[in-house]
C-alpha cells in the first residue's frame, strides 16, 4: 500500500490557487500461454508523485518517479513556479475555479499482490481442459492478467482521498477453419473489478463459458457472409456499449466538444430515438456496483453520474472542473490520469445505454429479414460520430427466427443518425470492462448497454 507522505504537505500549497498533489502506483501482471507453452511472463510496476497548480486559466505541472516527502515538496515547488511562469506569459486572466466542498474520500478497498505462479497455474488448468475436451482446434491461447492503480490525492480546493482500482481477467482464444479453409477465431473474456484471487478461485467455474465459446466457434465454422447494405439489425452483446463509448462518448467529452466535435451544436437537441438514454456512471449502476467504480477523480471532484442523453435529447457533457465552469455545468469526476507522470484528462468511466422494456426474444421475433450481431473485436469512431466496428459473431434473422451464423463483417454509420432509428430496447444490460481507452493516455473503462433494434450499414464478402 502507498504510504501517506503527501497530506502533511498542505502547508506548502500557495494561497489563492488550486493545487493538486498525487502519489500513485500502477501495477501490471500478465502471463500468456500459446498451445500450452508459456510465451509471456510479465510483472511490472511504476510509482511516483506529481503536482498540478491552476492559476488564472493555466496549469503548471511537475512529476518525479519517487515516493517520498522530499519528492512531493520538489514537484510542488516546480508546479507552482511553472504555473506562475505560464500566467505571466500567457495571461488568460480567468480567475479561480469554482470551489468544491472539502472532505475526505475513504479508502475503497485494500490492495493485495498475487504471486506470479498463481496466474500460470490457473491458466494451465484452463488450457488443459480445452486440450482434453476440444483437441480438434487449430490453435488456442490463454492469457491471465491483473492491472491496478492506487492513488493518494490531496487538494487545496476539493476532496482528498485514497483510492484503489484493481481489475483482473482471463482471455481465452480458440481458432479453427471454416469448411472452405478460411481461418476463424473467437475469444471470451472473463473477470472484472478486483484482484485475480477474488475473481478466479476455481477453473471449473469457467468451463460452461469455455463450452459456450467452442459451440459458437463451431456455428461460425459453418457460417456465411452477410449481405451488404442498410439492414435492420439487433445489436446485442457488447456492441451497444461499444457504440456508447466510441461513437457517442468521445463526442461528448468537453475537451473534444471545445475542439469541434459534433456534440457542440447538438446540446439540448434530439440526437436519438426517444427510447434511448445514456449515462456515464461513476460507481453505482442499476443498484449494483459499476464494473469499474470511480469514487474520486484526480482533480478532487467526488464522482457522480453524468447524464449524457435523456429520452433522445443530448443533455450534457463529461467535464473537468475547468470545462464545467466554461459550459455552466457541474463537474462529475471525469478528470482522470493513467500514470503518476500524466495530467488528468476528461475520460469516461462506465458509459452505458439505459435498458428499455422489451424482451430480447421479442425483438428478434419482430425482425423479418436482418441480423443479430453479438460480438465485436475492434471499433473506431471520430468526433463527427462516424463509426466502424468489426463484428466477429452474429446470426441471420429470417422471419423472426435465428438462422445461420455469419462470418466476420463490419457495421458503420453516424451515431446520432443511427440512434434515431432505434425502435426497440431490451430490458437487460450487458457490460464489458477489460479494455483500455486510448485517448492520449490509456485508461481502464467500462461500457455497456441493452440490445437495440435499429438500421445500420453492414458489410458483405
Amino acid at each position: 500500500m502507498l504510504e501517506d507522505f503527501i497530506s502533511g504537505k498542505r502547508a506548502l500549497f500557495s494561497e489563492g490557487v488550486h493545487t493538486e498533489l498525487r502519489a500513485q502506483e500502477n501495477r501490471n501482471r500478465r502471463i500468456s500461454l500459446v498451445q500450452g507453452n508459456l510465451t509471456g511472463n510479465q510483472r511490472t510496476q511504476s510509482a511516483g508523485v506529481c503536482a498540478r497548480v491552476y492559476q488564472n486559466g493555466v496549469y503548471g505541472f511537475s512529476s518525479m518517479a519517487e515516493c517520498t516527502g522530499q519528492a512531493a515538496e520538489a514537484v510542488l515547488r516546480a508546479a507552482t513556479q511553472n504555473a506562475a511562469f505560464m500566467d505571466r506569459h500567457v495571461g488568460r486572466g480567468k480567475g479561480s475555479l469554482e470551489p468544491i466542498p472539502q472532505r475526505e474520500i475513504p479508502l475503497n478497498r485494500e490492495m493485495q499482490d498475487t504471486q506470479q505462479k498463481r496466474y500460470i497455474e490457473f491458466a494451465k488448468e484452463v488450457d488443459a481442459y480445452i486440450t482434453q475436451k476440444y483437441p480438434g482446434l487449430s490453435s488456442r491461447s490463454v492469457m491471465a492478467l491483473e492491472d491496478s492503480m492506487e492513488k493518494r490525492i490531496c487538494t487545496s480546493d476539493g476532496c482528498s482521498g485514497h483510492i484503489c482500482s484493481p481489475r483482473s481477467y482471463l482471455y481465452v482464444f480458440m481458432n479453427t477453419e471454416t469448411t472452405s479453409g478460411v481461418p476463424i477465431e473467437l475469444f471470451e473474456v472473463m473477470g472484472g473489478a478486483g484482484i485475480f484471487g477474488e475473481n478466479f478461485t476455481d477453473p471449473a467455474l469457467l468451463y460452461p463459458k469455455l463450452d459456450g465459446l467452442y459451440e459458437k466457434l463451431m456455428k461460425k465454422r459453418e457460417g456465411v457472409y452477410a449481405e451488404a447494405g442498410l439492414k435492420t439489425v439487433v445489436l446485442g452483446g457488447i456492441l451497444p456499449g461499444m457504440l456508447a463509448h466510441e461513437a457517442v462518448g468521445h463526442t461528448v467529452e468537453a475537451d473534444l466538444v471545445l475542439g469541434g466535435s459534433v456534440a457542440g451544436p447538438a446540446l439540448h437537441k434530439q440526437v436519438a430515438s426517444g427510447l434511448v438514454s445514456m449515462v456515464d456512471f461513476a460507481h453505482t449502476a442499476f443498484g449494483k456496483t459499476a464494473p469499474l467504480p470511480v469514487y474520486l477523480d484526480d482533480e478532487g471532484t467526488p464522482a457522480q453520474d453524468a447524464v449524457l442523453i435523456k429520452e433522445g435529447v443530448l443533455t450534457g457533457y463529461m467535464n473537468s472542473r475547468e470545462s464545467a465552469q466554461h459550459f455552466g455545468m457541474q463537474p462529475a469526476g471525469n478528470a482522470r490520469a493513467f500514470g503518476f507522470s500524466d495530467e488528468p484528462l476528461i475520460r469516461m468511466r462506465n458509459t452505458a445505454v439505459l435498458p428499455g422494456k422489451d424482451k430480447l426474444e421479442d425483438i428478434i421475433a419482430s425482425v423479418e429479414d436482418g441480423y443479430y450481431l453479438t460480438d465485436t473485436n475492434n471499433g473506431q469512431a471520430d468526433t463527427t460520430g462516424e463509426f466502424m466496428f468489426g463484428v466477429c459473431m452474429g446470426y441471420e434473422i429470417k422471419k423472426g427466427k435465428l438462422g445461420r451464423a455469419i462470418l466476420d463483417t463490419t457495421i458503420s454509420g453516424v451515431a446520432f443518425e443511427m440512434l434515431k432509428t432505434v425502435d426497440m430496447v431490451s430490458d437487460t444490460v450487458v457490460w464489458a470492462s477489460s479494455g483500455m481507452c486510448g485517448k492520449k493516455q490509456p485508461m481502464p473503462v467500462g461500457m455497456g448497454g441493452p440490445a437495440l433494434r435499429c438500421k445500420v450499414m453492414i458489410g458483405g464478402r
